[in-house]
């Protein structure tokens, strides 16, 4: 209310043609637009494996997925806004959310989301940090989850989740929700990402939810392979297929372009990830941090 939201507060200055959009499109279905990348595998793999020779540490492929959105956010923040009551809001931090399997050696123990928030400072390990703590949390955990039990308490009564559900999507559109339940929800982060990969599925271009403000939806699918032709010679290369759906009217296409492009350099050399970055831009002051992980 007022411009503010627990998540984050009211652009002002907006090019009228960004902002008419929200009125134009007024829902995230209305403005989902598709992409598709694919990252070279092998050179992926080559640099997870000199890491681990080099230093010991464990990098993964999702790791280096996030990673790079974060370092792409810290010089492109307005990538980071989303859209809630036909106004547009810049976001007041840096958050991930992703489903994990419980057991990943049993799927019946069913899933888990965590969602993470970084700082724009984080380097390569420091993501990697935060998402093993995150992980193990969920995994080393037999209590039910604050979304768990939230749920669970709402089925439990005929018809109080549709009235509750209702309240909330209503008190959300004027920036009062519950702090406790956009803190806690996956549905209000920056980006969300599926790995399809761990259980064998093709990439997808995943709709973006209508509740919350989910602005970007990233999805790993299993590997593929490609016959290419390199000096002449037919070689096989191994690529990651991305996923990518974005809601358009957030920002402009060339910041788009700027931030993908980025996104792209960095998933392609991981090592600049290795450093903190020698600036961060923040979206028109409103400035954040998270503490660096022990």
């Amino acid at each position: 209310m007022f411009g503010r939201r627990p998540d984050g507060r009211r652009v002002k200055g907006i090019d009228p043609v960004i902002q008419i959009t929200g009125y134009v499109m007024p829902m995230r279905c209305d403005a989902q637009v598709f992409l598709k990348h694919k990252v070279d595998l092998d050179a992926l793999s080559a640099y997870i494996r000199k890491v681990k020779a080099e230093t010991g540490r464990k990098v993964t492929h999702m790791q280096v997925l996030i990673a790079s959105y974060v370092r792409a956010i810290s010089e492109n923040p307005q990538v980071n806004r989303f859209i809630m009551n036909k106004q547009l809001f810049a976001r007041n931090n840096c958050s991930v959310a992703f489903t994990i399997l419980r057991d990943p050696q049993d799927i019946e123990a069913g899933e888990a989301v965590v969602k993470i928030k970084f700082d724009l400072t984080d380097t390569l390990f420091d993501v990697g940090e935060r998402m093993n703590a995150a992980i193990a949390k969920n995994r080393q955990t037999e209590e039910k989850t604050f979304v768990d039990k939230l749920l669970g308490g709402l089925f439990a009564v005929p018809g109080l989740a549709t009235v509750t559900v209702g309240l909330v999507r209503w008190l959300d559109r004027f920036g009062i929700a519950p702090k406790a339940l956009v803190e806690e929800l996956p549905f209000y982060v920056g980006m969300y990402v599926t790995n399809l990969a761990s259980i064998g599925l093709h990439d997808v271009n995943h709709h973006l939810y209508n509740w919350g403000d989910v602005s970007l939806f990233f999805s790993i699918g299993i590997p593929e392979r490609v016959a290419e032709v390199e000096k002449g010679q037919t070689v096989m290369k191994r690529y990651m297929p991305l996923g990518i759906t974005a809601d358009e009217r957030i920002c402009s296409g060339a910041h788009y372009a700027r931030f993908f492009n980025a996104m792209r350099r960095y998933i392609s050399h991981p090592e600049l990830l290795e450093q903190p970055p020698k600036e961060v831009k923040f979206d028109q002051g409103l400035e954040y941090h998270e503490a660096k992980p022990l």
